[in-house]
């Protein structure tokens, strides 16, 4: 995992000059890795996509993909637009990679 997290790591340092390029507040992008390791265990990096595939093609992903999906929402809509019940608080597996501050 920390190959991975590396590699998505130099991916975003290298191009987030031009993620945003007019500075738009309140905005973000969802992002697809796709990896690949290999006999020995090596990580390497197939493509990034801007449009990733969000289909269902078998029951994990049927579990991940919601889930998913709502965290990525919270972790976005919710500085913006206060959740109403703002007591209730879910928990993720994300993991800061970077910041600006």
């Amino acid at each position: 995992m920390k190959r991975i997290k590396d590699l998505a790591l130099d991916v975003y340092l290298s191009c987030r000059k031009t993620i945003n390029p007019h500075n738009r507040k309140n905005s973000f992008e969802f992002f697809g890795f796709d990896f690949l390791i290999d006999e020995d265990f090596r990580v390497w990096l197939i493509e990034v996509n801007t449009n990733p595939y969000l289909g269902v093609p078998n029951d994990y992903i049927k579990i991940l993909l919601p889930n998913m999906i709502d965290d990525l929402l919270n972790i976005v809509l919710d500085p913006v637009f206060k959740p109403e019940s703002p007591d209730i608080k879910t928990t993720n597996k994300f993991e800061l990679l970077y910041s600006r501050s």
